[in-house]
Order: C-alpha cells, then structure tokens, then sequence
C-alpha cells in the first residue's frame, strides 16, 4: 500500500506540470490560414469600443462601450464578400465617473432612454492583406451616416474544450466621427467635435 501511495504521488507530481502547461497553451495566433468560413457572433464579454475625447484642452478623457452583440459571415477565400453587423447598447457606456457616465446617458449626450442602440452595418469591405478597409452604415441617437473602419486581423484558432471548444477570431479596428453629424453637439468646442474610436472586437463561430 505504501509503494502504491508513493507511486500515486509521483504520478500526481508529473501530471500537474502537464495539465498546467495544457490549459496556459494559447488557443488564438495571428495567421490568416487558421480562419475558415462561416457565421461568427460577436463574444460580447471581450469586445470593447474605447472613445478619447480632449477634457478643455488639459488631457484626453477616455470611456469605454461594452455588451455589444452581432453577427460576422466570412469567406477567407472571398474576404471582400464578408458582412458584419454590430449593435451597441447605450446603457453600457463606462466612465471613472458616475456623474459623467449618468450626463452622457442623459439628453445632452446620447438620449439612451429614447435611442438605447448604437448599430454598425458593413456595405463594403476592401481587402489589403491582414488588413481591410470596411465601409458601413453607422447609426447613433437616430442618425444614420456613413462611416469607414480601418481594419487589422489580430488573431484566430479554437479555443480549448473545456472553454467550449468553438472556434474564435479576433480584430482590432479605428474609425473617428463627428459627434455633431449625430445631434451630439454639447460642449462643442470646449470638448472636441471628432472623437476617435478603438474597437477591440472578438467572434465566435456558430
């Protein structure tokens, strides 16, 4: 009993470096041959919008979107072929400021009890290697304009069984707007019409 003990142990003591080595093994690579074709939605959990905008000339404020959902349906043999639609709620805007956050969800800003979604709607994409150019339709607080990301494929692979095993890709886009095209005019010129936007945003396969 007591060499089998001691045998369990050892057994034990190799199998934790193993398993620890398997589950810290990153499921996603930056290589365009690991993308297949299909219907992708968006993981909601780990896609942020990040917007900057110049605080009365002393230093740029930043805030971020979360819980966006929609839908990617991509070829890799016909990239310029590909649709993405993305929906924003409103009510996700964070800030390192309640008072802040509670103002831009008010009529001054974003109206989000009257317009609680932000959507994005690609017309074109444009295909330059790891990176796109994907022309849409972008529409905030009822106001619809045109607007362009510049895109850059940031990585793709199948994510462990144990988290689902589903396959995964990801991007990182930036576009910049001018609030004002969509009735968002306070404060102008004390905090800047243009406001850049970062989008991280990551795709699960159906």
């Amino acid at each position: 009993m007591r060499a089998l003990l001691i045998a369990s142990a050892c057994l034990a003591a190799v199998a934790v470096p193993v398993v620890a080595q398997q589950t810290m093994s990153v499921p996603g690579a930056k290589d365009p041959k690991r993308v297949t074709a299909g219907t992708y939605t968006v993981d909601s959990g780990h896609t942020q919008v990040e917007w900057r905008v110049n605080h009365l000339g002393f230093n740029d404020y930043f805030g971020l979107f979360g819980s966006a959902t929609g839908t990617l349906v991509l070829d890799p043999a016909k990239p310029a072929a590909s649709t993405v639609s993305i929906e924003i709620p409103i009510n996700k805007v964070a800030t390192s400021h309640d008072g802040l956050t509670k103002h831009l969800l008010g009529a001054d800003f974003f109206d989000a009890e009257k317009f609680p979604t932000a959507t994005f709607k690609s017309t074109a994409v444009t295909v330059h290697g790891e990176h796109a150019t994907v022309a849409g339709n972008l529409t905030i607080k009822g106001v619809t304009k045109p607007a362009t990301l510049d895109v850059q494929f940031s990585g793709a692979g199948k994510m462990p069984e144990q988290m689902g095993g589903k396959e995964g890709l990801g991007f990182h886009a930036t576009t910049k707007i001018k609030r004002s095209d969509f009735g968002i005019s306070y404060g102008i010129p004390m905090v800047p019409d243009e406001v850049p936007l970062q989008i991280s945003v990551a795709f699960m396969k159906q």
